[in-house]
């Protein structure tokens, strides 16, 4: 079928933690179901019932969660189903994203290294299931990158080793931006083990998160990947690590234009010259959505650096289960610049053979 989706998702369940060992149990999110008080509503308008509870803060787990897709699927209960219906949809191939790792759920180191190599190896065994056909993107503990970055970069090692073709950042981390000499070491680790930094619409940082709490996912999430984008150009990081192949993801491409034309505004102003090709000359990949004006994005940032993803279980303004079949029959770009963001643009970014 030669089609990538570049961004689907996995539902978190009980399962997702089995891989703690035993001195980390203590550490396992709880679980909780409300029974009493105020709903709090889905995307789709249900109330929701379930809770993760860790280092005491309640995630609502279905809250963000698209019934169009079977609970077997997207909660990975069957790797069978899920392989049946991206055969439906078209779809080849996978890049599984988490989904309760999109907000800051926890600050403790520990808990940090725990939760996220049981969810590593969760995803693991779901990749060894799917045949190869369900890749995924591997969480970091990022808190462990200032005193033992080794630990990072076995996890790391780790992952790829076991079908992760990505590391997983928000556009916040650790309360800082991703421009900041902190992640460094990350971005050296990532040009070493060829696995491509994947900035997803997300946060992970309580401050912002919280202080836009009782506003859209617009606010918190998205804002921050396009902030992200921009400040690792105006700092110019790519140069420094240019290895390292850069994406983001699920936050459209239709900001793309106003960005770069920002960017080579400022650049002019400090007397820099700003590449007319930005995207290829900084190794940068940008998902885009099936509304978007993609023939003016595509006249600021190429052919060569747009893909598109179904946000497959998710319900939310970026899921769009048949963005394939859409994007296949759209008559507003030529068939070459479709085969290149269906397939030959992330198959370049995640590295796929």
């Amino acid at each position: 079928m030669g089609t990538i989706d570049a961004d689907a998702h996995v539902i978190e369940t009980v399962q997702t933690w089995s891989h703690l060992e035993a001195h980390e149990r203590r550490f396992t999110p709880q679980l909780m179901t409300q029974s009493f008080g105020a709903d709090l509503l889905s995307n789709e308008g249900t109330a929701v019932r379930d809770f993760w509870v860790i280092e005491g803060r309640a995630h609502g787990k279905d809250r963000n969660v698209g019934t169009n897709t079977p609970q077997e699927s997207r909660e990975m209960l069957s790797v069978e189903a899920r392989l049946a219906h991206m055969d439906k949809l078209g779809i080849e191939t996978q890049v599984l994203y988490p989904t309760l790792f999109l907000r800051p759920i926890v600050q403790e180191t520990a808990r940090e290294h725990a939760l996220c190599k049981s969810y590593n190896r969760w995803m693991g065994d779901l990749w060894r299931q799917g045949k190869d056909r369900l890749r995924w993107v591997a969480k970091p503990p990022l808190r462990l990158l200032e005193k033992t970055p080794d630990a990072v970069r076995s996890e790391l090692e780790w992952a790829k080793n076991n079908g992760a073709c990505g590391i997983f950042m928000r556009g916040l981390e650790c309360e800082r931006t991703l421009g900041q000499p902190y992640f460094y070491p990350l971005w050296q680790m990532a040009g070493d083990l060829d696995l491509p930094v994947c900035v997803h619409s997300a946060n992970g940082s309580f401050l912002h998160h919280d202080f836009f709490a009782d506003d859209t996912s617009f606010t918190k999430f998205k804002l921050a990947v396009v902030g992200a984008f921009h400040t690792l150009l105006e700092k110019e990081i790519p140069k420094k690590f240019p290895k390292v192949r850069w994406g983001f993801v699920e936050v459209s491409a239709q900001w793309v234009p106003y960005v770069l034309n920002d960017l080579a505004d400022r650049y002019r102003r400090q007397d820099r010259t700003f590449p007319g090709d930005a995207l290829a000359a900084n190794n940068m990949w940008v998902a885009c959505e099936n509304t978007d004006d993609l023939p003016y994005v595509l006249s600021y940032a190429g052919e060569d650096s747009l893909m598109i993803g179904t946000d497959y279980g998710h319900h939310d303004p970026s899921s769009e289960l048949n963005a394939i079949h859409l994007l296949r029959n759209d008559q507003r770009i030529t068939p070459a610049a479709v085969e290149k963001i269906l397939d030959a643009n992330p198959r370049k970014f995640y590295g796929l053979g």
